[in-house]
């Protein structure tokens, strides 16, 4: 079974909060960023490496790819997985994916969201996947940076 530390939600997905504050706190060694659209473009994948903390790798996968080779990870590997969006984290979850925890820190506004927490914003369509990730045993936080307290996951429900 793969090492997962920690899977985060988060629309910037590798930048400096998540690579010093978070990266420490959970100690991974390889920074999976799970979405279709970075996994082909190069240039994103060169900036995020530069956000990136010395010693730890990056990998760059699709959702299918991440769904067909997560088992394969090595034992010494621990896993920090960043995704864009709930729906997202939801597609590895059904895909097989062991998840358990999904923390959610930034999920910006934009035309169709609502403001329910410091740095979250939804639309119905992550209210849904958040629904679903719950029914599946996954646990929800909201917690921009590890110093802070968790926030109430009952706000994405409003």
């Amino acid at each position: 079974m793969p090492n997962i530390m920690l899977t985060r939600i988060d629309n910037r997905l590798i930048h400096g909060q998540v690579a010093t504050q978070w990266n420490s706190s959970i100690g991974a060694n390889l920074i999976l960023v799970a979405n279709n659209k970075v996994a082909n473009d190069k240039m994103r994948q060169g900036l995020m490496d530069m956000a990136a903390p010395n010693g730890v790798a990056t990998r760059y996968f699709t959702l299918e790819k991440t769904i067909n080779i997560i088992e394969k990870a090595a034992d010494r590997q621990k896993i920090f997985i960043i995704c864009e969006t709930p729906e997202d984290v939801l597609t590895l979850v059904e895909g097989g994916v062991p998840i358990d925890k999904v923390n959610i820190g930034n999920m910006h506004m934009s035309e169709g969201k609502r403001q329910v927490a410091t740095s979250v914003a939804v639309d119905d369509a992550d209210v849904e996947a958040f629904k679903k990730l719950q029914e599946k045993g996954v646990e929800l936080e909201i917690r921009r940076v590890p110093s802070m307290a968790a926030e109430d996951v009952s706000k994405l429900f409003h």
